[in-house]
């Protein structure tokens, strides 16, 4: 072992595996080798640092234990890896440092965040921490279940959440909740609300508030601005303990510029491209990741293993994807470089990405990646030994324009948009989708949901209604974003907490008793989830009602023991006597109706169900007379007869 006054060489973390690994991109659990780990050496405490700067001259350590000086704890560099690495004794949890890098000429220096740290200052301030993130789990249970609740054959209905601006306190609006008491009131909301999973927008470190988390810097980290890691790990046990997964979306596309991040981390180009025409984002004026460096790909691997592997979390949703798989994504013709076959797929993200879902789904069963991508990409969620890019499920960006934009016309001219409802069913198990009105449908002008509704109040709240039972009838897995739920009339704004006070409101609470039901019906009918990414479990009853703005469909369980029939009118004209077809006959009970006093509907129905007969209506043998409900949609259901047992005739045996 070599040592100096301030620095030990010797024993590392890092084996010669372990270099190998990293440097030919296969290396996913960085986290525990890299970075600033608490440890000791021959009886000694202290601190193991290691950190890839390959083109740096020097790198040494500087922080509030040793006056912030630049050169007194140099770290040595290990054989031609590319990362420096040293042991300081005496040093322990809670140590502020930064890396500071000698660069290329000789001459410059700048001090950096450590990109593996696992927590840092809150932002403005940027020096990481040294911190011990042990943590006693109590979600045992919940994990040794987490391959069947999580499964695609199980409902999911995601609660999208931003931390900052889901709740703050009365007196201190400013201040933001810690993840501790956060947990606390966001299961208090998923009781009522019956979520079966929250997804969080990213919760990376990240520095500037208003980026949302998607202009991360730290990519090991639970920001600080809401508690430590262990308060963190908190938030995610005790979901877990009430029977709530946790996703977080993840920002493996792009990163900001800031000086002590990761852009021009050792002086050069490591982590981004240096063409700008590959490395810089024209929408979001940021860097982008160089997915052809097998550094890179092993760094942001790590980075999605770490949230699985660490923080026990049940799924990333990975945003961007569409801007990582096309190299001329929001460029001009002379703005981008094609690959090296001439074309404009960005060939290192799409590795990155299909490997990333291998290792996933290999080491966490149970656990699911979601993509957020817009195009037409084929195959986003199928496996990659067939070609796919492995995800498991993937937003269904089309189904959402069409719908809102549907939802937004006057009911009078829908029925000359009747297509914009019936299209989906052309696509829909092209890939797992999700169903998503998520934050980005609620900001930028847009609107509320419910401020884009039309009609008058009442209307409005009503067509709000259709809305989100129409997408909890449809296959396919559903996210809605926070105060949805609430009808919130302003749009999502990051600075404040939710309008909890519209509660007070009969026609918002109803807006909230009818997600809570609409959660309860799925959680309890297999038909509305077991076959969501499967066309068995899907079957039209009538697409072509268009005049009455008028659909009906069936969805099937994977017995075919108690089908659900979803029958919805956009039109404010109530629809008695409307005939619809079912698959047998009987009496089907109306499981779920979006009228009912208790959504502060004008509850027009069923009286709780309806007969069918045996009189052949839509391609179906038996059907029912109805009340459609104004702007209203009906769930009935029925247990399907037992299939009849055929008969073996006895005929006489010949001598």
């Amino acid at each position: 072992m070599s040592r100096d006054s301030n620095v030990w060489y010797g024993p590392s973390l890092l084996t010669d595996d372990d270099l190998h690994l990293f440097n030919e991109g296969n290396h996913f659990y960085l986290h525990h080798k890299l970075g600033a780990h608490p440890h000791e050496h021959d009886g000694t405490h202290g601190v193991h640092f290691a950190v890839w700067a390959p083109n740096a001259r020097e790198v040494s350590v500087a922080g509030d234990f040793n006056g912030w000086n630049p050169t007194s704890h140099p770290l040595a560099r290990r054989g031609d890896s590319g990362i420096w690495e040293g042991f300081i004794p005496g040093l322990g949890h809670g140590a502020l440092y930064k890396y500071v890098l000698t660069l290329p000429d000789g001459m410059r220096r700048h001090d950096k965040a450590d990109p593996m740290g696992r927590w840092h200052q809150e932002p403005p301030e940027t020096a990481s921490i040294v911190w011990d993130t042990t943590y006693h789990w109590d979600d045992s249970e919940w994990i040794s279940q987490r391959a069947q609740t999580n499964a695609a054959e199980s409902p999911m209905s995601v609660y999208e959440v931003h931390i900052g601006s889901w709740m703050r306190d009365p007196e201190n609006p400013d201040a933001f909740f810690n993840y501790r008491d956060l947990a606390f009131a966001l299961v208090d909301h998923l009781d009522k609300t019956q979520f079966t999973h929250i997804e969080l927008l990213p919760i990376m470190e990240h520095p500037f508030y208003g980026s949302w988390g998607y202009q991360s810097t730290g990519y090991f980290a639970p920001s600080s601005r809401y508690g430590t890691p262990q308060d963190f790990k908190f938030f995610i046990d005790y979901l877990h303990q009430r029977g709530y997964g946790v996703i977080l979306d993840w920002v493996p596309s792009h990163f900001p510029h800031d000086a002590y991040g990761l852009a021009n981390f050792d002086g050069t180009a490591l982590y981004e491209h240096e063409d700008p025409r590959r490395g810089f984002h024209p929408d979001w004026k940021s860097a982008i990741f160089n997915y052809d460096r097998h550094e890179v790909r092993s760094f942001l691997i790590s980075s999605a293993i770490h949230w699985l592997d660490e923080y026990h979390i049940d799924g990333l949703r990975v945003d961007a994807v569409a801007s990582m798989l096309y190299l001329d994504y929001s460029r001009g013709p002379d703005e981008w470089l094609p690959n090296e076959f001439g074309g404009r797929e960005n060939l290192g993200a799409i590795q990155m990405m299909r490997r990333l879902n291998e290792v996933v789904y290999t080491d966490f069963p149970g656990v699911q990646t979601i993509a957020e991508e817009s195009t037409s990409w084929p195959n986003v969620s199928r496996p990659t030994y067939i070609g796919g890019l492995g995800f498991g499920m993937k937003w269904d960006m089309g189904w959402m324009n069409d719908t809102l934009r549907y939802m937004q016309r006057d009911p009078i001219h829908r029925s000359y948009h009747h297509d914009e409802l019936t299209f989906r069913s052309v696509y829909a198990f092209n890939e797992n989708y999700v169903l998503s009105l998520s934050h980005d449908e609620v900001v930028h002008l847009k609107k509320s949901l419910i401020g884009k509704m039309p009609g008058d109040r009442w209307q409005q709240f009503a067509n709000l209604r259709t809305l989100y039972a129409y997408m909890f009838g449809l296959p396919g897995k559903k996210l809605l974003f926070m105060g949805a739920e609430l009808a919130q009339w302003r749009e999502w704004n990051h600075d404040a907490s939710l309008d909890w006070h519209l509660l007070d409101d009969p026609m918002h609470q109803g807006i909230m008793n009818l997600v809570g039901d609409l959660n309860r019906v799925l959680r309890g009918s297999p038909a509305l989830y077991e076959q969501d990414f499967h066309p068995d479990g899907y079957q039209w009853i009538d697409g072509s009602t268009s005049a009455e703005s008028v659909i009906s469909w069936l969805r099937w369980d994977k017995k075919r023991a108690r089908p659900v029939a979803v029958i919805c009118n956009f039109t404010p004209t109530v629809h008695e006597n409307w005939r619809v077809g079912l698959p047998f006959a009987g009496e089907w009970t109306e499981l779920f109706n979006s009228d009912a006093e208790k959504y502060a509907g004008s509850n027009v129905g069923n009286m709780g169900a309806v007969h069918a007969e045996h009189h052949p209506v839509a391609g179906q043998p038996c059907s029912a007379s109805v009340t459609l409900p104004p702007l209203g949609v009906l769930f009935l259901t029925a247990e399907a007869p037992a299939p009849r047992k055929s008969r073996r005739r006895r005929g006489s045996r010949r001598k």
